[in-house]
């Protein structure tokens, strides 16, 4: 949605509606995080977050700000000059509500973080 001219918090609201089941709102977060080259540097030129959990993201915190992308994002720069790339990070706290996983030993993190980059 943002690489078609919606606002980030616009985006990022979406999102979160848009959860269900998961309910992002009362037991997640989402951070959309707009990178772009300027002077050679991959920087934050924009930044949005929602939901409880105050997570901090992976990719670098604040506009203006350098930020960590991997190698084949910086490829993506280095080939297109003057693009903007979207990483949307979802972070979702997670409770059982059964005890079947301990039952058979397998350990489920409570925590569970995906990025995605567009």
């Amino acid at each position: 949605m943002a690489s078609r001219g919606t606002t980030l918090s616009t985006a990022t609201n979406a999102l979160v509606q848009g959860s269900a089941p998961l309910n992002l709102a009362s037991s997640g977060e989402i951070i959309i995080t707009a990178i772009s080259r300027v002077n050679n540097t991959d920087q934050i030129t924009g930044q949005v977050s929602q939901g409880v959990l105050t997570k901090a993201s992976k990719i670098g915190i604040g506009v203006g700000s350098i930020a960590t992308v991997p190698s084949a994002i910086d490829d993506i720069f280095k080939n297109n000059s003057n693009e903007t790339v979207y990483a949307t990070e979802v972070y979702y706290s997670f409770a059982p509500i059964t005890p079947l996983a301990s039952l058979w030993n397998i350990v489920i993190p409570n925590n569970f973080y995906q990025i995605a980059y567009f």
